[in-house]
């Protein structure tokens, strides 16, 4: 007789918000959440209240229950049989991701958690805390947060705390790619388990709805899909699109997060050559269509976890141009 698979009730803290697409954490939550509560688990998500970080308003969806606000104050709701817990916290981004751990992190300490799963290296910083009242412990490593250029002085101490304090303290970790499997174990001596991100098969779309929008029509746009953010390597991108002789567009699809200041440099970089979209913020069949229809996609990055855009844009058949980091390396092979 097999034997019956124990049901867990578990905690995820360190993602910003989900149902969202504001970067590769909140999709690889959303993803695990729902798959494991189709597996008969209960699963609680714990969101920071406020706007997504991409410029929009969260969006209600079809299978979420109830309503969500613009004032930050979020009622608990369902999603997918997902229990979403709002934590109140700061506006600003200085110290957001700080208040959201810890607050998040006493709320699940009630919780009767079998797991507390930990996203990003941040919200590990809270980890022992967890471990000091045995609550079993998971951290995935979506990438190493400190190197990320729009941190600097407090955020980039505080994000090698959060690394040390998985490693000191979790039952498992995760990582996404072999480079950081390596990091951890000369770094630290930390045995870690790769576990590589995913996509579903994608529905390939005609360019309907984007010639409507902005006159892209099929093979007419080189594609950067990505938050604006200082590691994705806009600046790049745009300067060295602006020496190319093409008639084809540069489409560069995607929101801010805590980068204001990046953005608007980039914007008017933009803005200096015609050929250049910014579409802002995308979801949903635009997103899909953008896909479908580039003549390439590009992902100039400086430092990556395993980018959920590129194996999203190679599922879509597109040619990927990618910077040669290890991580974008291990993801396109001879695919790229």
């Amino acid at each position: 007789m097999e034997k019956t698979r124990k049901k867990l009730k578990i905690a995820m803290i360190g993602h910003k918000r989900i149902p969202s697409r504001e970067g590769g954490v909140e999709v690889v939550v959303e993803e695990l959440a729902a798959r494991m509560v189709q597996n008969g688990h209960e699963v609680h998500v714990y969101n920071r209240s406020g706007h997504p970080v991409s410029g929009q308003k969260n969006e209600n969806h079809a299978d979420c229950a109830g309503k969500y606000t613009n004032k930050g104050n979020e009622k608990i709701k369902k999603y997918k049989g997902i229990r979403i817990i709002t934590i109140p916290t700061f506006s600003g981004k200085r110290l957001n991701a700080v208040v959201y751990s810890f607050l998040a992190t006493i709320r699940a300490l009630f919780g009767k958690y079998d797991v507390i799963h930990y996203h990003a290296e941040g919200p590990c910083a809270m980890i022992g805390i967890a471990h000091f009242f045995h609550i079993h412990t998971v951290a995935t490593i979506h990438g190493l947060d400190w190197q990320r250029a729009k941190w600097g002085g407090f955020a980039t101490r505080f994000l090698l705390f959060g690394e040390k304090m998985a490693v000191k303290y979790a039952d498992e970790m995760i990582v996404l790619s072999k480079n950081m499997q390596e990091y951890f174990l000369k770094t630290y001596g930390r045995k870690t388990t790769l576990i590589p991100n995913g996509v579903s098969k994608p529905e390939i779309r005609s360019d309907r709805l984007i010639y409507e929008k902005w006159g892209l029509k099929k093979d007419e746009y080189i594609l950067f899909l990505a938050r604006i953010v200082p590691e994705k390597g806009l600046h790049y991108l745009l300067e060295a699109f602006r020496e190319t002789e093409t008639e084809k567009k540069l489409v560069i699809a995607g929101g801010s997060s805590h980068t204001d200041n990046y953005m608007r440099e980039m914007q008017e970089k933009a803005a200096k050559d015609d050929r250049v979209l910014m579409t802002g913020f995308v979801q949903g069949e635009i997103l899909e269509e953008l896909y479908s229809n580039a003549y390439i996609y590009v992902l100039p990055s400086d430092v990556e976890g395993m980018p959920i855009s590129l194996l999203e844009a190679l599922s879509y058949g597109n040619c990927c141009l990618v910077s040669d980091i290890a991580e974008n390396v291990e993801v396109i092979r001879d695919a790229g």
